[in-house]
């Protein structure tokens, strides 16, 4: 028996995440990258840019936990300044095909008609061309830089989002809330902005945390290939292909690179995926 006035205690309840374990996860793996990014000055132990021929190819040690390049440049404050060219390719790179293409995808679905077949078709399009191959394409019009890295996502990225936010807008421009507000004589303008896109938009959301993924990925694989970035620029594909030539010898330059663009990548995962599972949008 329990004494009275002695609380019973209470076994077998473990405590419950304040969210999904993976968008826990993501958000302190991100949280650790940010905070990378923005407190590079001080957390780098030398300049990314400093050349020093007395320790090129040094392996990882005490002076240099990742070693040092065929430059004598240490990897470690380079990676670490990587982060702030990466991340803001990513964010940058997703930002403009998300609003070129909800806003595209909005209108098509809304007022559908002649409107929705000529965009369709334009997306279709745009559709038929493998997505690297066609901003390889831009890209060798435009010439070599992150603008023009922006120009060409702006230009391919945006189907994706106008598909997914068309497809939502044709759903919820059919609920009695929007036939509500047409009855009621609101402007098309009005409906758009606080009744159909934000019952719209979520899915596009948490698409955009993944689609994150994919553009670190093509932004590196772009500066690899020497259109991105360009040297001396500290940026992790950049340092991969520096390091291509030293990887029977010096392992350390194309791999702690190519480890932290694996571990952005797994971040911005789990953020998409406990998103979308928080969102109730994982099924």
């Amino acid at each position: 028996m329990i004494a009275a006035g002695v609380p019973a205690l209470r076994f077998g309840r473990m405590p419950r995440w304040a969210g999904p374990l993976p968008l826990t996860v993501g958000i302190a793996v991100i949280a650790v990258w940010i905070v990378l990014a923005l407190g590079a000055p001080w957390l780098a132990p030398y300049d990314p840019f400093l050349q020093d021929l007395a320790v090129r190819l040094q392996p990882p040690g005490a002076l240099h936990p990742f070693g040092t390049d065929n430059f004598g440049r240490d990897i470690l404050s380079r990676v670490i300044w990587s982060a702030r060219v990466d991340l803001t390719m990513g964010v940058i790179g997703v930002a403009f095909p998300f609003l070129i293409g909800t806003g595209i995808g909005a209108v098509a679905g809304y007022f559908g008609g002649a409107v929705d077949l000529i965009f369709m078709r334009i997306l279709d399009m745009v559709l038929a061309f493998p997505f690297l191959v066609l901003v390889l394409a831009i890209l060798a019009i435009l010439g070599p830089g992150l603008t023009s890295f922006y120009i060409a996502l702006a230009l391919v990225g945006w189907v994706s989002y106008a598909r997914l936010i068309r497809a939502q807008v044709l759903v919820v421009k059919g609920s009695d809330f929007v036939i509500a507000a047409r009855s009621l004589g609101y402007s098309h303008l009005r409906i758009m902005f606080r009744h159909v896109l934000p019952n719209s938009i979520v899915a596009s959301i948490v698409f955009a945390m993944s689609d994150i993924v994919l553009v670190v990925l093509s932004g590196s694989a772009i500066s690899y290939l020497g259109l991105g970035v360009q040297p001396p620029t500290a940026e992790w594909g950049v340092m991969i292909a520096e390091g291509q030539s030293y990887i029977s010898t010096a392992w350390w330059i194309t791999t702690f690179p190519g480890v932290a663009i694996v571990l952005m990548a797994f971040g911005f995962s789990m953020l998409a995926d406990g998103l979308g599972e928080k969102l109730g949008l994982d099924g």
